[in-house]
């Protein structure tokens, strides 16, 4: 094709002989004319047809890896914010209302299942808006997803009615109130202001307290009434300045009569005409695999936008930070999910920004890499530590340069979690600065003092980068940006392999599609490494055309799974429970193959956070043909829930994942 245009050519100067030579003459001319006008973007167009053919060839395949990108129907193309594997093989997607207020206004909320090995794809009723949400692997496989967005943020300048917090009192210990969304408080003024959400107030708490006189004689019993406080956020309902007050008042509920206005009442926090953040919810649910649907459990007492959850080696879960339902981050009151019960309870209080990465460690701790996203003050909760939830005690982990660029860093626990590794990628500045750092750091948890040492550095200042534990105890990380969402079209398009043994980085095939803030990867059980998302602010180097979130997949096939006509080892049989003796045993045709064993934690991951993913190195015995593998019995180091085994040969080549389930 081309040719085509001087085949056009030749034939119109072949019509008319006569001007045959002079034709051809003027048509080589143009031809010349445009090739030197054009110079660059021939170049350009030449050059990418070679690195086609290069990395095409299977020599480049066999040393860098490849990339593809999968064939979406339109229907369910969605902007992908979370991402998690589930047991069943497939991964659910979750973007809720997307970062699209359009879609939130409208209560359109998505989720979208993909069977990556048959490339199929399911759309999930969503009763939420779980954008910006936590979530967490259950013992059992279900995935806790729980918080979200209540409101969208207004930015400066765009507040046009004054906002704030309502703190809804109940002093009636006999019955509790409801409080519809649109209910009216008004000030002795007659300022009224707006809920913007539903609101339960509980029953008043009664207490009865025993009195003795002076002579120790028991006194008749006193009552005491404690009043329920819920917190709403509340608009005014005239716009302007007017209705700002910074003073606490008493506020009438418009509507209620007789006992109930005596009883319940708001009490204004301070309401302004300036920014106003996202607002978080306190919904959770359970999303079942086999039954591909999410299942209501009991609301967390705090409501939550960008949380972070993470499992426990008892397999309750931690909800951490996030924004609260009038947009202002949690001050530490941090809870415990029970799925036994299905209930929360309070946890330790400890104060972290938003997203923060926390690692289960062995004995029970969690570490914080002191990584994060988004939202909190630049002097507050960004050193990372150890911290023991049982004492709520907190050992500071010295050592991590440019700890003012953790923000939009990854963070993992390093293959095999038996080492006690954690390492800290990358990062930028707070909030939308354009500072971002090529540090890496690697920090040994099993020291007595444990402190950060430099790693090798990143090609470049990275943030949002994406980093993903393979089956030979690498580590893939690609994409990002150098700057904030992508400003400036600053995407990375590059990925390399960090090997802990080496303490070294290696190049990988680059990715041909650029992802930023909302991207996510992730491990597969065939051993390849699926991409998703990106929400660019802008779409052009002068920033001036607004972004559009990226909904293209790319998977990433390693290097192993191109080479030799051996193919890869093959498990077969075997059970998926794990017995009381903590071994499992599979036939193989070629156990002379099978030359490690890894149980790897699926992931669940979004905003560059996955503190879900662990990879933790098994035992391996031979007999004729079989290979039993023992898994290490401790919860703290395998907390109770699904993996994927996979065994590694010589050349690094995985098997295929075989689930298995430990309780």
């Amino acid at each position: 094709m081309a040719d085509q245009p001087s085949q056009q050519t030749g034939k119109a100067a072949y019509a008319k002989r006569p001007g045959r030579t002079r034709k051809t003459v003027l048509g080589i001319g143009g031809i010349a004319v445009l090739a030197g006008l054009n110079a660059p973007a021939a170049l350009d167009f030449a050059g990418e047809q070679y690195h086609a053919y290069k990395i095409s060839r299977p020599a480049y395949k066999a040393k860098y890896g490849s990339w593809s990108q999968v064939d979406i129907p339109e229907e369910y193309r969605t902007n992908a914010i979370h991402a998690a594997l589930l047991h069943t093989g497939k991964v659910l997607i979750v973007a809720g209302s997307g970062n699209e207020q359009k879609k939130f206004d409208a209560g359109s909320f998505d989720t979208v299942l993909w069977d990556p090995e048959k490339n199929t794809f399911k759309k999930i009723p969503t009763p939420e808006d779980f954008f910006c949400s936590g979530h967490a692997q259950l013992p059992d496989g279900r995935l806790l997803v729980a918080g979200g967005t209540a409101r969208y943020e207004l930015l400066d300048g765009e507040v046009e009615r004054a906002g704030g917090g309502m703190r809804v009192k109940n002093e009636s210990p006999d019955k509790e109130v409801f409080l519809p969304k649109g209910t009216r408080f008004r000030s002795p003024a007659g300022v009224e202001y707006v809920s913007k959400f539903d609101v339960t107030l509980p029953k008043a708490k009664r207490t009865f307290e025993v009195t003795r006189d002076a002579r120790g004689v028991v006194q008749p019993w006193k009552t005491k009434v404690t009043a329920s406080e819920v917190r709403v956020f509340v608009e005014a309902v005239e716009k302007g300045p007017l209705s700002v007050t910074d003073t606490q008042a008493q506020y009438e509920i418009v509507g209620l009569k007789g006992a109930d206005a005596n009883n319940t009442y708001g009490l204004s926090e301070k309401i302004t005409l300036e920014k106003q953040d996202f607002q978080g919810i306190r919904a959770a649910y359970e999303f079942d695999p086999v039954a591909e649907k999410y299942v209501p459990v009991e609301p967390m007492d705090k409501a939550r936008w960008y949380p972070t959850l993470v499992g426990l080696d008892d397999g309750r879960v931690l909800a951490a930070s996030g924004l609260d339902d009038v947009g202002v981050i949690d001050p530490g009151d941090n809870e415990i999910y029970d799925p036994k019960t299905k209930k929360w309870s309070p946890g330790p209080k400890r104060y972290f920004p938003t997203y923060p990465a926390l690692f289960l460690t062995k004995g029970g701790k969690l570490f914080y890499s002191g990584s994060n996203a988004g939202y909190g003050p630049a002097d507050k909760g960004r050193v990372p530590g150890l911290w023991d939830v049982e004492t709520n005690t907190f050992q500071e982990v010295p050592g991590l340069k440019d700890l003012d660029q953790l923000e939009t860093s990854a963070s993992l626990l390093l293959p095999p979690a038996q080492d006690q590794k954690v390492m800290v990628l990358g990062g930028g500045g707070v909030g939308e600065s354009r500072k971002s750092t090529e540090r890496t750091a690697v920090v040994d948890l099993k020291k007595d003092n444990p402190v950060f040492e430099d790693g090798p550095d990143l090609p470049q200042g990275t943030r949002y980068l994406n980093s993903v534990i393979m089956p030979d105890d690498t580590v893939f990380t690609s994409n990002g940006s150098e700057d904030y969402r992508g400003r400036s079209a600053s995407n990375i398009l590059k990925a390399q392999f960090y090997d802990p043994r080496t303490n070294a980085f290696r190049e990988a095939a680059a990715p041909t599609v650029g992802r930023n803030y909302h991207s996510e990867a992730l491990l597969l059980p065939d051993g390849r490494v699926a991409t998703f998302g990106s929400d660019p602010l802008f779409d052009d180097q002068q920033n001036t055309k607004l972004g559009h979130f990226e909904q293209r997949m790319e998977i990433f096939t390693p290097p192993s799974l191109h080479r030799g006509a051996a193919g890869r080892p093959v498990l077969k049989g075997g059970k998926q429970q794990l017995g009381d003796d903590h071994r499992v045993t599979f036939r193989t045709a070629h156990p002379e193959r099978v030359v490690e064993a890894r149980l790897m934690r699926p992931s669940a991951v979004t905003h560059t956070t996955d503190v879900e993913q662990r990879s933790i190195e098994l035992g391996v015995t031979k007999k004729g043909g079989e290979v039993t593998f023992q898994v290490p019995d401790d919860p703290t180091l395998v907390p109770p829930g699904w993996y994927m085994l996979f065994v590694t040969d010589a050349e690094g080549t995985p098997s295929e994942a075989k689930w298995i389930h430990v309780t």
